[in-house]
């Protein structure tokens, strides 16, 4: 699971909260990912990701951005 964000985002902040429980709850190990510090392979995050963030992909696949609801997340997970 990722969880791509940016600094001084205070939503990446409410959204790294409820990663971190959703996946402690679900032994899910996850990464975050700085869109304006990390490189991504064949593209570029920030604009990609920029108006988006934070954003969350499980298994190659966006899930969500902007606010993370824990409850979807966690379903997400589980399958």
């Amino acid at each position: 699971m990722l969880l791509y964000t940016k600094q001084g985002c205070h939503l990446c902040e409410d959204a790294r909260a409820v990663v971190t429980d959703v996946c402690e709850a679900a032994g899910e190990a996850w990464r975050e990912i700085d869109i304006e510090v990390d490189d991504a392979p064949g593209g570029d995050l920030v604009e990609r990701y920029g108006d988006y963030v934070p954003v969350v992909e499980v298994d190659g696949v966006q899930q969500g951005f902007w606010r993370v609801d824990g409850a979807r997340l966690a379903r997400r997970l589980a399958r």
